[in-house]
């Protein structure tokens, strides 16, 4: 690839991160959001919310544009600035769409064109990383993977997820999250010391299948801030941390399950679950930590009785 090849082709991708026409100069400069609505819509100031027109419905003014497939759609924002804000409060912007452009693309826009203070956390794109975590409509959802289509013409409100403190707009606080996280010991715990030299552990597809599923978890959130026992017990473990826990556990090359049955024995263990579901219905990879939780309550309730049964085996590992 010549050098002039790779200076347009990202010229395109950053176009199109940014929404900007093919003549469009590539800068970060906000524009008058307006001008891409209706025809004889007033301008706002430079970088502030958009304004509508006294006694019309949030969407009156709002058009579609035959031409380009382009469409205005409402997004209330949630802003929060500790530093100078005693408590969290909504901003509106109109912003212009498309058909593929999702809740973090309308994000990137209010940052790019109409308000450049606006926090928020991503990095993938492609529902990998986890980090673009967000409530839409009091929804968890990951915003690259939501599209602003769904939501109109009655628009969306966007806030930071819930149960976490918020460090700034829709930024929260993920410190509770990792610390539990670290104390499962979230990596394999081998019997013995090994070398390279001894090759691999090698795995038959019936033992994968045992951990796979609670594996695929991408560290998102969604299932703490759905989740009413966390919201009411900030002390309850939460769901994708018993969920890789499980991962861990039902590991044939693992062997930490004893020292992790303290974590799962626990008050704030399993048994601070009442099996409300939301986890596992939000989760935007199928990792159903509901199930983790539940086949961990078995484990639980087996390492309960052969410690009451077999008091000196309680350091046993339970099968």
């Amino acid at each position: 690839m010549t050098t002039a090849t790779l200076s347009r082709f990202t010229e395109t991708i950053l176009r199109r991160v940014r929404h900007e026409a093919p003549g469009d100069a590539l800068s970060h400069q906000r524009d008058d959001y307006t001008q891409a609505g209706e025809p004889g819509s007033s301008a706002a100031p430079d970088g502030a919310e958009g304004s509508q027109a006294a006694g019309s419905t949030p969407h009156a003014a709002s058009g579609h544009d035959a031409t380009t497939g382009t469409r205005i759609i409402t997004i209330e924002c949630q802003r929060y600035n500790p530093d100078e804000d005693s408590q969290p409060h909504y901003r509106t912007y109109q912003i212009p769409f498309t058909h593929d452009m999702s809740v973090l693309d309308g994000l990137q826009y209010i940052k790019d064109h109409l308000d450049g203070s606006l926090t928020f956390r991503w990095s993938c794109r492609m529902a990998v990383c986890g980090s673009c975590g967000v409530m839409v409509n009091d929804l968890p959802v990951l915003g690259c993977s939501t599209f602003l289509r769904d939501y109109y013409p009655n628009g969306l409100k966007i806030a930071p997820l819930s149960h976490f403190p918020v460090v700034r707009d829709l930024a929260v606080d993920q410190s509770d999250f990792l610390a539990k996280l670290e104390r499962i010991k979230p990596w394999i715990i081998p019997s013995r010391p090994q070398t390279p030299a001894e090759g691999p552990n090698r795995q038959t597809p019936a033992q994968m299948d045992q951990y796979y599923q609670f594996s695929q978890c991408i560290n998102c959130l969604l299932c703490y801030a759905a989740c009413p026992q966390y919201g009411l017990n900030p002390e309850f473990t939460g769901p994708s941390v018993l969920a890789l826990l499980q991962r861990y556990n039902a590991d044939s090359r693992d062997h930490g399950k004893a020292e992790r049955m303290t974590i799962v024995n626990a008050e704030s263990g399993v048994w601070g679950c009442t099996l409300v579901g939301e986890c596992s219905a939000v989760c935007p990879k199928g990792v159903d930590p509901a199930r983790a939780i539940n086949l961990n309550k078995i484990n639980s309730t087996q390492d309960y009785f052969l410690r009451f049964l077999m008091p000196r085996s309680g350091k046993r590992e339970t099968a």
